[in-house]
């Protein structure tokens, strides 16, 4: 900050309430209490162990990233009120940001999250010192029912990992990103007039030079939206607005009326809420099953999109009062399938496991959904089984934490061993019989 001239201000805060690392993990969803929260890495994770949960006879709140704010306070508020039955919350580190939250006991399903590196490649990290150190931070807090926190791990293994992790310094910040500006695109545009916007980037970068105080963003995503829009005619900086758009690539849905809203915009016609409830088929009825209830949310980051270019392009997205308002209907919407999260769930098992399947009557949703389970072996070990201990040795139950293998991956597994060695070793009188019919065999040769 000095470099750059700005004045900073540091505040620093001490916690009012303490909190504990427990020396045992809770290892069994038997084993929880009223004002648990575990926090989970994965929205799959969340859909069994609310699954789960339920199975037991108790509520629980859910909260995750993608949802509504709106939806993310109902649940919260569900989960604080003391005359509520739902006493345990199951959530993402989304309870680290900007949410009061009466939580006695941070429970980490997983240390294990996925993130995307400097090369923009996806890749599996235990949480660093900060994110833990935040997420535990929700336990106990200043003014909730509980003035005591208290932090540990579902599964036994991670408890050690974890007070590591909380034991470590937070790591100072070294450097800091920098993005290419409209301005300097447009600079190396008027000397490649026939490059496209995706290539200026790259060409910007490769010839950018910085210091050991910075370094220059991921534009991944920045380029993945600029190949999308290229055949769209727009001018160089409006290109650049669109494409600098807070939109996750991973919802085909958003990404569809991305590039709808830029078609219409390059025909110089506002997009106006008629035009945009026929995109999203508007009104919409409440969700049926998990795959409703993801569309909802995808729509409504569709009701984002529109509100974030609406700020850009006053004159071409000119409904925002109503888009705000169809959004906020939405989310009543959104609330109401969170509320029924687990009936959602098994609607869904029902639909994509076969009639009388294993894996229909324990609850999995889809074979992506069935790695949900990959850290929730929540058995005792008095009643576990071979797979189970299996689980136990440290190559498989890392396996199963990373996500590599599921139990459900483990028993099939064990299952194919099992017919192979029956097929590949007979029994001992057909052993015998093979070796009464070689010698039969061997003297009628020597005769």
């Amino acid at each position: 900050m000095f470099t750059t001239g700005e004045e900073v201000e540091v505040n620093t805060y001490k916690r009012l309430t303490p909190f504990e690392i427990l020396d045992h993990a809770v290892e069994s969803l038997n084993n929880l209490r009223p004002g648990d929260c575990i926090v989970c890495f994965s929205k799959n994770d969340i859909y069994s162990i609310s699954r789960q949960i339920e199975a037991r006879g108790l509520e629980c709140a859910v909260i995750y990233g993608s949802l509504p704010p709106g939806t993310k306070l109902s649940q919260a508020k569900k989960f604080n009120d003391p005359d509520d039955p739902c006493k345990i919350l199951v959530a993402t580190d989304a309870i680290g940001m900007g949410l009061n939250l009466s939580i006695r006991r941070i429970i980490f399903n997983s240390l294990i999250k996925p993130n995307v590196n400097e090369k923009g490649e996806k890749q599996m990290d235990t949480i660093s010192s900060s994110q833990a150190l935040q997420i535990a931070g929700r336990a106990g807090r200043f003014a909730s029912i509980y003035q005591e926190g208290q932090v540990t791990t579902m599964h036994r293994d991670d408890l050690p990992v974890l007070k590591e992790i909380l034991s470590r310094p937070v790591e100072p910040i070294q450097t800091a990103g920098l993005h290419p500006t409209a301005e300097q695109i447009e600079m190396f545009a008027y000397h490649l007039p026939d490059a496209t916007l995706s290539n200026l980037v790259d060409i910007f970068v490769s010839l950018s030079q910085v210091d050991g105080m910075y370094f220059v963003c991921n534009i991944d995503d920045f380029k993945f939206l600029a190949d999308m829009i290229q055949h769209i005619p727009l001018n160089l900086r409006s290109r650049y607005v669109f494409c600098t758009a807070p939109i996750n690539k991973k919802q085909p849905f958003v990404c569809t009326s991305f590039l709808k809203f830029a078609r219409q915009f390059s025909r110089d016609e506002p997009l106006t809420y008629n035009w945009v409830s026929r995109h999203v088929s508007w009104p919409l009825s409440a969700p049926k099953n998990i795959k409703d209830l993801i569309h909802l949310e995808a729509v409504h980051d569709v009701f984002d999109l529109y509100l974030w270019l609406s700020y850009r392009f006053m004159d071409m997205f000119p409904d925002t009062a109503m888009i705000r308002e169809s959004q906020q209907e939405l989310d009543d919407i959104i609330k109401q399938g969170v509320r029924n999260i687990t009936l959602l769930i098994r609607a869904t098992t029902s639909i994509t496991a076969p009639p009388g399947s294993r894996r229909g009557q324990k609850g999995a949703i889809s074979g992506s959904a069935s790695a949900a389970n990959v850290t929730n072996v929540t058995n005792k070990r008095a009643e576990r089984g071979p797979v189970e201990e299996l689980m136990e040795s440290s190559l498989a139950g890392r396996l199963v934490r990373d996500g590599l293998l599921t139990p459900d991956l483990i028993r099939q597994l064990q299952r194919e061993w099992s017919k192979n060695q029956k097929q590949e070793v007979p029994n001992q009188s057909a052993l015998d019989k093979d070796h009464r019919d070689n010698t039969r065999v061997k003297n009628k040769r020597k005769k």
